[in-house]
């Protein structure tokens, strides 16, 4: 009797796409930022959030969750400085709103007053 089918096929150790590794090597330095720059903000805003995530996703800069959560994407640190500051001023506004309603713009705008611009851009990006 063969017991082949018992045994198990080595695996090999999976590589890192680039893109990963990619992430992973500018990580930190997005959150280096990020935190600096929702500290700055948030003097003005004096808003509590709890945690900072910085991820990797496919179409989103940023997000806030309903728990006061904050993402944002790595590929933020690539950006200019202006529109860096619009997505870190957006989704700290969204803490107090949340939703793209004519109070939540309005609080958008105590800071980016030229925030339809900076929308713009990013769309093109």
């Amino acid at each position: 009797m063969s017991y082949r089918w018992f045994k198990r096929k080595k695996k090999r150790p999976r590589s890192v796409s680039r893109g990963t590794k990619h992430y992973l090597e500018h990580k930190e330095a997005a959150r280096a930022l990020i935190h600096e720059r929702l500290l700055h903000y948030n003097e003005h805003y004096g808003l509590t959030y709890k945690r900072v995530a910085i991820r990797n996703p496919k179409r989103n800069w940023g997000s806030c969750s309903s728990l006061k959560n904050l993402n944002f994407s790595y590929k933020i640190l690539f950006l200019p400085s202006h529109l860096q500051d619009y997505i870190i001023v957006h989704e700290l506004c969204h803490l107090k709103e949340m939703n793209h309603s004519k109070r939540f713009w309005k609080l958008v705008g105590k800071i980016v007053p030229d925030y339809k611009e900076m929308r713009k851009k990013l769309r093109n990006i």
